[in-house]
């Protein structure tokens, strides 16, 4: 059916010039959404190919390769004025953006006459910023969602449009979690979209007294404080797998951990946070604030990835060491 007509046969709105504004994989399946609806975009615009890996090949983002596989226009604007005038070029009347991962400026904004919507992962006005899955999964949140906005100049602030929540569950890492956003995000986006065109949908303000903001991840946010308890370290590694990673320090030399799960019953008495001891048939355990996790699969400094227990079989004086 076509999605710009009711049942009835009635013209809801007049087919709209859609520009889909995106770049990683995150937002391959809401153009992909798009396209099955009926309602595949006059223009996809991306960032320019750049340069990737150990090798820095000039590749192509994901959302690039799903629009020529779809045979669809593609514009890769350098700059604001560049966008202005791809849009303007293609009579765009409204635009979808979801992880464009450029600043849209207010002349870009003011083209398509009915505004430019944008897909952010997370029940705004909560965590809005540049890392809101990591943020919902490191403050161990139970919930979380999409929000589908209309973009103003202010940062993921503009008026809700819709919103559907979703579960997190113990097992999600930020990438498990970051696909079935993307998932349900595309699925939100069919339904809005038409919805919103023929004002049946009308934007919210947030709710500015409830607005958390989340910042842009370091390297150096993956390290690890053990003087925390194991949950918290755990929600850290999830929240942090596969980027940037969480680590620690051993003898002075890096230790990278990419497997880890918490330890349920007693230790040992007297073992202080960051200790590492033998937990069961060899796993490498260490203590924290409260409880402990073990250490499934790490990478020491300059070496390839080990199980924990085969580490500590190869180093028994590790149980006389304390992490930092």
């Amino acid at each position: 059916m076509n999605p710009w007509r009711k049942q009835n046969g009635k013209s809801m709105v007049a087919s709209p010039r859609i520009a889909f504004l995106g770049t990683p994989e995150f937002a391959v399946p809401s153009l992909r959404a798009l396209i099955a609806g009926g309602m595949a975009p006059s223009v996809v615009i991306t960032r320019p190919d750049s340069p990737v890996g150990r090798h820095q090949d000039i590749t192509p983002s994901a959302v690039k390769v799903a629009a020529l596989d779809a045979g669809l226009p593609i514009a890769q604007p350098k700059n604001s004025a560049e966008l202005v005038a791809v849009l303007t070029e293609h009579k765009i009347t409204v635009g979808v953006v979801v992880a464009f991962g450029q600043i849209i400026s207010s002349k870009a904004l003011a083209v398509p006459v009915d505004g430019i919507l944008n897909i952010h992962p997370s029940l705004l006005p909560k965590y809005r910023g540049a890392s809101p899955i990591q943020s919902a999964i490191l403050n161990g949140d139970r919930i979380t969602g999409v929000s589908i906005i209309k973009l103003v100049e202010a940062l993921d602030a503009g008026p809700i449009v819709s919103q559907v929540e979703t579960d997190i569950t113990d097992s999600d890492t930020a990438e498990i979690l970051s696909a079935r956003l993307s998932e349900v995000g595309a699925k939100l986006l069919v339904e809005t979209l038409p919805r919103y065109l023929s004002k049946e949908l009308i934007p919210v303000s947030q709710d500015e007294s409830k607005v958390t903001m989340t910042k842009q991840l370091l390297r150096d946010d993956g390290r690890i404080s053990w003087q925390k308890s194991a949950a918290e370290i755990n929600c850290q590694f999830r929240a942090f797998y596969p980027w940037p990673g969480v680590f620690t320090h051993i003898a002075g030399k890096r230790l990278k951990i990419e497997d880890l799960s918490v330890l349920g019953g007693s230790f040992e008495p007297g073992l202080r946070p960051g200790q590492v001891f033998e937990f069961g048939n060899g796993g490498m355990a260490v203590m924290t604030g409260s409880g402990a996790v073990e250490l499934k699969k790490i990478r020491p400094e300059g070496r390839t990835s080990v199980d924990g227990s085969a580490y500590l079989r190869a180093n028994k004086n590790l149980t006389c060491e304390v992490l930092t």
